[in-house]
């Protein structure tokens, strides 16, 4: 490795390090934040929410303020001028998480991906093998969720079903790439795939159900579903990933 690109690591690493923390914190923040909120929403008392639409309501104190969130059972009535996204928050992190893997593991794969007593490949092998881990896990997830996900005791079958292929990931890494880099693998394989939920399935869902009510089509209820499927499974993941 040049002098140069020698020195330049070690900044480069604390700052992504610093990003990714930050990002994260956010990230999960949020995620937690709604599981409380629709764990936490009663039924509306007033006559008025009801006749919109809201299937529960939350009043809450905090930091020196009041604050009445409304969830709605499909859609609301009407669109306000602005809404907030919660996107940049997974995209931040994941793309601040994988500069850092690639500048901390797979631009020095030799000295920190590859322990040459467990599998002794030449770093470009042992890059490509680790990015596989991302694409197929979120491949065969995916799947797993569109095949499952829907039938009768989907969320029981879909759960062990991606259970077991954490599992085989994980005793696939552990046996191929060194200890640290293992678990660090198996931890961004599991969080490629919540980023790609966001991605592929959450913000998608709530754009087409933003644009059939602006064109006043009915509003199909499938999409929340899906979205709340994905960004439940986002929440276990979780987890293993911290």
């Amino acid at each position: 490795m040049p002098i140069a690109c020698q020195g330049a690591r070690p900044p480069a690493n604390l700052l992504l390090r610093w990003v990714h923390v930050i990002t994260a914190i956010a990230w999960i923040g949020s995620s937690f934040y709604f599981v409380f909120l629709d764990s936490s929403l009663t039924p509306p008392e007033d006559e008025d929410l009801k006749k919109q639409g809201v299937s529960g309501e939350l009043w809450a104190v905090h930091g020196g303020g009041f604050y009445h969130p409304v969830k709605f059972a499909v859609s609301p009535p009407k669109l306000p001028g602005h809404l907030h996204w919660f996107f940049w928050e997974s995209y931040s992190t994941w793309i601040s998480g994988f500069a850092l893997f690639t500048v901390s593991y797979l631009y020095s794969a030799s000295t920190y991906l590859i322990d040459k007593s467990r599998m002794d490949w030449a770093p470009a092998t042992a890059i490509v093998v680790a990015l596989a881990f991302f694409v197929l896990f979120w491949l065969l997830y995916d799947a797993i969720c569109r095949i499952f996900g829907q039938k009768k005791n989907g969320d029981a079958i879909v759960g062990a079903l991606v259970f077991g292929l954490v599992c085989i990931a994980s005793w696939l890494a552990c046996h191929w790439f060194a200890g640290r880099a293992a678990f660090l693998l198996v931890g961004a394989m599991i969080a490629t795939a919540m980023s790609a939920n966001v991605f592929f399935w959450i913000i998608p869902g709530q754009r087409t159900v933003i644009r059939q009510i602006r064109t006043g089509q009915d509003v199909d209820p499938i999409h929340g579903k899906r979205g709340k499927q994905r960004s439940v499974h986002n929440t276990y993941f979780t987890l293993p990933v911290l």
